[in-house]
């Protein structure tokens, strides 16, 4: 265990004017607070502050944040209160704590939402001091390296929680270094077997390609000093989990991968990064299309170096990244470095290769566009799920008609794109050109591309654009147009319900007779109470009533029927649940994709045999371009209760026994039910197949879960929709 006066030599070695009594009055506070308490390993308590704080020590933090983290735990573990930190500690070391604290009591909620609910409170007060963030993941890091003495439940829960949030947060913040160790560690709990199999292959390399890598770093050093360029060459291998990563992405063998090894140089400047690369694209033959320039066009968490592949000694493929040392620690250690460098002058910091905005960086800006979404008030599950989908999306950059740089995630659309700009431009967003030319609303944009929203006042986002869209902010603002779209539509019909009720009394509506009656109806404005009629939850008659007037019991008894055909039509007890077609014509849905409520479809017409129902992104239409005639545009109607729907799904597995029943169970358990099942070995790949299932769901929503579910499997690699 570090001792008191170890962990003030420490601090002052990096920070000599460091607040020697604070750090001193936080080791023996949280030491007597923590008194002799254990953990799950049987060693004192204490000892886990004091391991975080050493973490953050490494990262060179100041002395308010060293006793945070010595804090952390005591107002949720111990008798200490947020008042008597604020007395002893003074308001802000409290805060600091407080954002770390989580919520402990939270009525009537599962788990999924406990978390969620715990990661929103942590994501507010991070986005007011990013300290709080750096604690959270030094006391989350130290977790994982002790997480061996925990039961196998909560291990396997706690390794995926750290894979699914809290390495991609790190990895955001650009603390490169804290997200390698994290995902290791989940990965080795997660996914033993490829672990294994990945270091043992890994240690093969090593062996047999030693003298190799040496002869690399011994030849670029020449060479770069024959240049007049002072460098420092690192050879390294690519990480475990890295390596799966690649395998799972371009669904290789792990024999099948080609540079596995990397190289690192270091030099003092940005001038000296482009002669170095100069140097390197001389000396071997340079791969096409693998060059990446992130100096002048950094990534979103502040990452900046030069990216290149080249065809080393012996054929082998051989990564090459160059940046300065001040970069090289930004990518490192992200967040955590900015301060070594917030006092250094802009000429220096250009010099340096170091860019430190004035006001905000990437990293900031991607939190402030988070706490954005966090704003939209969606539940704590739909919460969840845009967090993670924004922490695990590689990045496409592209540009309004005006230069304006927008980053959005791979695989974004112009939808996407234009609720980037503004949430007024998606919602009434209609068509899209792309780099000039007009485009679909589903293409996928790709790095560099220009586009231009075409927008109508008149338009409203359908519901289906959800499933096309992949940003979360996205995402939530359709979802919020669609509840008012339907909000409106149901106050229209309540309105006209009740005026049609009234002219058969002979009376006109009255706003003052319908601001008495809204206290007695439970609403608090007329569009809530007509809502509420229109939605079958409130009877015409009875808000008659409550503004004072004698309804006709004819009347009352017709209006509480009316009432009740609206409510069967919001639950579901509707037969027909494809709206656009003609009465007369047959309905099938296209076998070979399956289609379900909630996703856009279209008709193609076939005579004498009537209309097929495609999804959107069947490959199928491309033959029906030259055909507009034969296009019918569909749109879901409410299905019956009950009723399922076929969509077809193409899973790659990893070639293990129990692949298969995980599958079958992980179905299961969302309620779906498999129709059809065939299964055959990858081309080429030995260590993956695919399966092709038919499956059967209610809706858009009841398939994403599914998928999501299987997507958590350890075994499950991939999982797409089958166009066909």
């Amino acid at each position: 265990m570090m001792r008191q006066y170890e962990l003030v030599e420490r601090v002052q070695k990096y920070d000599p004017n460091a607040d020697e009594d604070l750090l001193n009055r936080a080791y023996v506070y949280a030491m007597k607070a923590h008194g002799n308490q254990t953990r799950a390993s049987g060693e004192a308590y204490f000892n886990h502050p004091l391991e975080v704080a050493a973490i953050l020590v490494d990262m060179k933090l100041d002395a308010a944040t060293i006793a945070a983290a010595l804090l952390h735990d005591t107002v949720e573990d111990t008798e200490a209160t947020h008042l008597e930190l604020v007395e002893k500690f003074g308001p802000d070391i409290a805060a600091l704590v407080d954002g770390l604290t989580k919520i402990k009591k939270l009525d009537m909620m599962t788990k999924e939402a406990t978390q969620a609910e715990n990661l929103r409170k942590l994501l507010l007060a991070m986005s007011r001091d990013i300290r709080v963030l750096l604690v959270k993941l030094a006391d989350r890091l130290h977790n994982m390296r002790t997480l061996s003495h925990v039961k196998p439940e909560k291990r396997l829960r706690v390794a995926q929680e750290t894979m699914e949030i809290y390495a991609p947060l790190a990895g955001r913040m650009g603390m490169q270094v804290v997200r390698d160790e994290m995902e290791d560690i989940a990965f080795a709990i997660l996914n033993p077997t490829a672990n294994k199999m990945i270091r043992e292959r890994l240690e093969r390399l090593h062996q047999e390609s030693g003298d190799l890598l040496q002869g690399i770093e011994l030849a670029l050093s020449k060479s770069l000093a024959e240049n007049q360029i002072v460098a420092e060459v690192k050879g390294r291998e690519k990480r475990a989990y890295s390596i799966f990563r690649k395998m799972e992405r371009k669904h290789l063998a792990l024999d099948q991968l080609s540079d596995i090894f990397g190289f690192r140089v270091l030099v003092n400047n940005v001038d000296e990064c482009y002669r170095a690369l100069g140097v390197v694209h001389q000396k071997w033959l340079a791969v096409p299309g693998k060059f990446k320039d992130y100096i002048s066009n950094s990534k979103q968490n502040d990452y900046r170096s030069l990216h290149t592949i080249v065809i080393g000694p012996h054929s082998q493929r051989v990564e090459m990244q160059i940046r300065t040392f001040e970069m090289h620690d930004i990518a490192e250690r992200g967040v955590a470095a900015h301060a070594l460098y917030k006092d250094i002058s802009e000429a220096k910091q250009a010099e340096a290769g170091v860019r430190i905005p004035a006001t905000e960086s990437n990293a900031y800006r991607w939190l402030r566009h988070l706490m954005d979404v966090l704003q939209e008030g969606d539940s704590p599950k739909e919460f969840l799920e845009h967090t993670r989908l924004e922490l695990f999306h590689d990045q496409v950059f592209c540009f309004t008609p005006k230069g304006q740089l927008i980053a959005l995630p791979v695989g974004a659309t112009p939808i996407d794109f234009a609720y980037a700009v503004h949430t007024s431009i998606g919602d009434s967003c209609v068509g899209c050109k792309i780099n000039g030319r007009h485009a679909t609303l589903v293409a996928k944009l790709q790095n560099g591309d220009e586009v231009v929203i075409i927008r109508s006042d008149a338009q409203t986002p359908p519901p289906a654009w959800e499933a096309i869209a992949v940003t979360g902010k996205a995402k939530a603002a359709i979802r919020r147009a669609t509840r008012a779209d339907i909000r409106k539509q149901y106050t229209g019909l309540g309105r006209e319900m009740v005026e049609k009720l009234l002219a058969r009394q002979g009376k006109e509506f009255s706003e003052k007779e319908m601001a008495i009656a809204l206290p007695r109806v439970g609403h608090r404005n007329s569009d809530d109470a007509f809502a509420a009629v229109g939605r079958g939850d409130l009877v015409p008659a009875d808000l008659l009533k409550a503004m004072g007037l004698v309804v006709d019991e004819k009347d009352a008894k017709a209006s509480k029927r009316k009432s009740s055909k609206v409510r069967d039509l919001q639950e579901g007890q509707f037969s027909l649940p494809v709206r656009g077609a003609a009465s007369n014509m047959a309905l099938k849905i296209y076998p070979l994709t399956g289609a379900v409520p909630g996703e856009r479809i279209v008709g193609i017409i076939t005579p004498g045999e009537g209309i097929t129902i495609y999804p959107i992104f069947a490959e199928a239409l491309e033959q029906f371009d030259q055909e507009p005639e034969r296009w019918v545009d569909l749109a879901w109607g409410v299905a019956e209760e009950g009723m399922r729907f076929p969509a077809r799904l193409s899973i790659t597995l990893m070639n293990e026994v129990g692949a298969l029943g995980q599958v079958a169970q992980t179905i299961g358990e969302y309620g779906g039910n498999i129709d059809e099942l065939t299964m055959q070995a990858r081309h080429g790949v030995r260590d993956f197949f695919e399966l092709r299932i038919l499956l059967e769901v209610f809706d858009i929503r009841h398939l994403n879960e599914i998928m999501n579910g299987l997507r958590a499997k350890p075994l499950v690699n991939e999982i797409n929709r089958v166009a066909g």
